[in-house]
């Protein structure tokens, strides 16, 4: 209702202004009203175009009327006296021509600013700039940071838009866990991209005909020819079906940890009890869980723990151990 207020308002304005400012008669009058009426129909045709669309358009009719006077000094450089006059005489229409032409390639084209923005990726890949995906579980996992800060990531780190959305959706969800996991992962990506070392790209391209989130990570990482970094596991599967070398955190942290061979005896605090009967749980210094076996005597006690197995998987490690009596002070 107010957009039809404000729309006879104008119209209404423009014959009063003509009236009393410019000439006291009806055929000003009329005129100023004819100048409101294509005031408001501009209005309302204008409604329905996008701002990138007009923006491009104004920038095509430029370029077009530049490339018009660029012919015009070619023409007359040529020194043909009668081609320049002949050419001369349709200067009106050469001008609208050309900058109709430019605005219809301008318009027609901006869509393609998209795959411009890949193709351009893409020659930055086989130009040596190495390109890593990140997925939602990376950046919530904040690891990716120090990995970057200690120089052993390289390349340019892509964060795909609709991940990001799925972030604000996390941090604006009713469910408090879901919300700290949104909020941590914007965090993360904020701290990011402060880093000047580490070059972080926001990239609009989405993946319309796939419709999980991960599903379009990989996609994504493919079509660009980078690598994904994440620390889901069920994402390490689709990416190796789809032939994307996937970068799990958990992994690298998994080589990264002490190695620990079955036979060598260890000092060990007991926390908890384990799920069979009379073990014990405990932790390294890493986080590495220590299944005891006959441990749970000794909760909360420091003992000698003899190494049994290992079992390593790529959603983390596990210790099995054996007690070997209370370590003494």
């Amino acid at each position: 209702m107010s957009i039809w207020l404000f729309r006879a308002f104008v119209v209404l304005c423009c014959p009063a202004i003509v009236y009393f400012q410019i000439t006291r008669s009806a055929k000003g009058a009329l005129l100023g009203l004819a100048v409101g009426v294509v005031i408001v129909g501009f209005e309302m045709m204008i409604e329905e175009i996008s701002l990138l669309t007009m923006i491009s358009g104004v920038l095509g009719t430029s370029g077009g009327i530049i490339v018009a006077k660029l012919v015009d000094y070619t023409v007359f450089q040529m020194g043909n006296d009668a081609l320049y006059l002949a050419w001369d005489k349709y200067s009106v229409l050469r001008y609208f021509a050309f900058g109709v032409l430019g605005m219809i390639i301008a318009v027609r084209k901006s869509p393609e600013l998209d795959d411009l923005d890949k193709d351009i990726l893409k020659m930055g890949k086989r130009r040596g700039a190495d390109m890593k995906v990140l997925d939602t579980s990376a950046i919530i996992d904040g690891r990716v940071i120090d990995i970057s800060e200690t120089k052993f990531l390289s390349g340019t780190l892509i964060v795909p838009r609709f991940v990001l959305q799925e972030l604000h959706h996390l941090s604006d969800s009713p469910d408090s866990l879901k919300r700290a996991r949104g909020r941590r992962g914007l965090d993360i990506l904020a701290r990011l991209q402060e880093n000047p070392d580490i070059p972080v790209k926001i990239l609009d391209k989405d993946p319309v005909d796939v419709a999980e989130v991960d599903g379009k990570v990989v996609r994504l990482a493919k079509d660009l020819g980078a690598r994904v970094i994440t620390t889901d596991f069920n994402l390490n599967k689709i990416a190796a079906l789809e032939g994307v070398t996937c970068l799990n955190v958990n992994d690298l942290g998994t080589a990264l940890k002490p190695v620990v061979l079955p036979g060598e005896a260890m000092a060990l605090f007991v926390m908890k009890e384990g799920k069979e009967r009379e073990q014990g749980v405990g932790y390294l210094d890493d986080g590495t869980m220590v299944v005891i076996e006959d441990g749970k005597r000794y909760i909360g006690k420091r003992i000698e723990v003899g190494v049994t197995s290992i079992l390593q998987t790529s959603a983390g490690r596990m210790i099995f151990g054996k007690s070997k009596g209370e370590k003494p002070a």
